[in-house]
């Protein structure tokens, strides 16, 4: 397959996604937590089975996170100027993730839309889905560069391609 083939991209977002559930958010709430800050109800690297699967709660979140990621490269590849590649993922990531799981992911899991609103777990949602979408950029990059071997970024910093220079 060639690099320019969109499958090893999507793959490498799904992986760094997935990683980054485990290396970052996860770690941030064991943070927030030892600063009393996270609700109790959150619990890192949480074994407690999900409905209707069963699966362990922080391996639901891990794959959510790959899916995610895959979501946040596209639309980080998009933007190349603004915010920059770390100021949009900052964003997508506080942002997107908890309003789907505020208004979506939860009333179907029968809790409260936005977990009732309590400030304390609105911002750990945005603090740790933002840790979260750092973490899968940086994590994307490194994988890419190591496993596609890219060794030149391009404008916005996920892809590498062969360009051409302008001589004048």
């Amino acid at each position: 397959m060639s690099q320019n083939h969109p499958l090893p991209r999507l793959i490498l977002a799904f992986v760094a996604g997935f990683l980054s559930v485990l290396l970052f958010h996860q770690l941030a709430l064991l943070l927030l937590h030892s600063i009393g800050f996270a609700p109790a109800k959150l619990t890192a690297y949480a074994m407690k089975a999900t409905q209707p699967f069963g699966i362990p709660r922080v391996w639901s979140l891990a794959f959510w996170g790959g899916v995610w990621g895959i979501v946040l490269v596209l639309f980080v590849s998009f933007f190349r100027q603004g915010l920059g590649i770390w100021g949009t993922a900052l964003l997508f990531g506080a942002i997107a993730p908890s309003l789907v799981s505020w208004f979506i992911a939860m009333p179907l899991r029968g809790e409260p839309v936005g977990s009732g609103w309590q400030p304390n777990g609105i911002a750990t949602a945005l603090i740790l889905n933002g840790i979260w979408g750092l973490g899968t950029i940086l994590l994307y990059r490194l994988i890419s560069l190591s496993v596609l071997g890219r060794k030149r970024r391009s404008t916005n910093g996920l892809e590498s391609g062969k360009r051409e220079r302008i001589r004048h």
